[in-house]
């Protein structure tokens, strides 16, 4: 999702879009000021398809899988399964190497519950080295990355 030029997904005309889904977005509460607008539009999209919506809120993006594998065995158990989560945050590098550390564990954890779990799970988790870059992809010259992970989850939908 680096940017929306050079990219065909913004077409709602292919993938495999299902009406009244079952969508949980897990979200974060650290960088909310970026997080939230991401919510927001996922939820824009999301809303046009008549999608049933839950939202997760975990602290920041590490625990953003445990989270995600936790609801998924409690749906199973209540027979709710959702058809897709949506992760949303945003990582905005320091002067530390923390910043390194806290992407690689989400982007490998969310790349473990795509293995592991029936369902997709998105990566709208922003890595980002400032937040002006941040800014920009919420609405600015590199599109909605919310939207964008609505619209991707939507088409890897069964």
């Amino acid at each position: 999702m680096a940017s929306t030029g050079n990219s065909n997904l913004l077409n709602t005309n292919t993938g495999i879009f299902k009406q009244d889904a079952f969508i949980v977005l897990v979200k974060t509460e650290w960088n909310a000021n970026i997080v939230d607008e991401l919510e927001a539009g996922c939820l824009r999209i999301l809303k046009q398809y008549n999608a049933r919506v839950e939202v997760l809120i975990v602290p920041g993006c590490v625990e953003i899988p445990f989270a995600i594998n936790r609801h998924w065995n409690k749906a199973k158990q209540q027979f709710d399964e959702p058809h897709a989560y949506i992760a949303l945050g945003a990582v905005i590098k320091g002067d530390t190497p923390h910043f390194d550390y806290v992407c690689k564990m989400v982007a490998d954890g969310i790349l473990q519950l795509n293995l592991m779990l029936p369902v997709p799970t998105i990566f709208g988790v922003l890595t980002v080295n400032t937040e002006e870059q941040a800014v920009e992809r919420i609405g600015g010259k590199h599109g909605h990355k919310g939207e964008e992970a609505a619209i991707t989850a939507l088409k890897m939908l069964e």
